[in-house]
């Protein structure tokens, strides 16, 4: 079971976890055990999501996240299957926290009248300025 906030629990069953043999330097212990976990979570098939965070999760730019909406997450920093699989979890839920907090809506603003006035201002004398560089003429 795993606990995102207090109203969502996804349950076991929906996680898929799979051993595999890890990547990378380790010795005879790469060749011989998987202790790498490969994660994968079907967004659109989830019970336990509201349809808003699925929308939401859907619309994240990640590269954990596949066109078919299935979140896939390789864990294999420990040389412990038990901490690669609690490693995953945490990614996953991590992943799905984000989603859970709506995007906040941007407030337009304009600036201020003395904020253009001295945009202006500014301007002017800039301008002013870049004249006054110009050909002396005798």
């Amino acid at each position: 079971m795993l606990r995102l906030n207090n109203q969502i629990l996804i349950p076991d069953s929906e996680i898929e976890l799979n051993a595999i043999r890890s990547q990378g330097p380790g010795g005879q212990n790469v060749n011989k055990v998987a202790t790498a976990i490969h994660l994968r979570f079907d967004i659109r098939a989830s019970t336990a999501l509201p349809d808003d965070v699925k929308a939401r999760l859907l619309a994240m730019r990640d590269h954990r996240i596949s066109a078919d909406g299935v979140i896939n997450i390789k864990a294999q920093r420990s040389r412990s299957r038990d901490k690669n699989r609690i490693d995953a979890l945490k990614r996953l839920a991590d992943l799905l926290r984000k989603a859970l907090t709506p995007p906040t809506v941007r407030k337009k603003t304009k600036p201020s009248r003395k904020a253009k006035e001295k945009r202006l201002a500014d301007k002017t004398r800039r301008g002013q300025l870049k004249q006054s560089r110009g050909k002396i003429i005798d």
